[in-house]
């Protein structure tokens, strides 16, 4: 299996209705995007201030395999969501990596 963790930085804070509208829509890629074995995303609430950097949004994906990561990204919903992102997303961090 084949992690796939994101965070999000937006250029403004957004209103709590779009930050829930941005986690539904992730939260639809499982049953509809072939591979996810699991996806969480989520409001960043940590207490360290200090290493939040602007960072307010998160997203966990599971993938079944390699293959399945690869073709999550060119997927049309996921590029769906990537365009709905533009004009608002100021930076995001990518960390893919094995489950052994």
């Amino acid at each position: 299996m084949f992690e796939h963790m994101v965070c999000f930085k937006f250029k403004e804070t957004l209103a709590p209705s779009k930050e829930q509208e941005l986690i539904a829509k992730l939260l639809s890629f499982k049953g509809q995007i072939p591979g996810i074995v699991e996806i969480t995303a989520g409001v960043n609430e940590t207490e360290e201030t200090g290493n939040r950097q602007g960072y307010t949004l998160g997203l966990r994906v599971t993938f079944q395999d390699r293959e399945s990561l690869q073709q999550y990204g060119p997927h049309p919903l996921h590029q769906e969501f990537v365009q709905s992102l533009k004009g608002i997303l100021d930076n995001v961090i990518v960390i893919d990596y094995p489950i052994k």
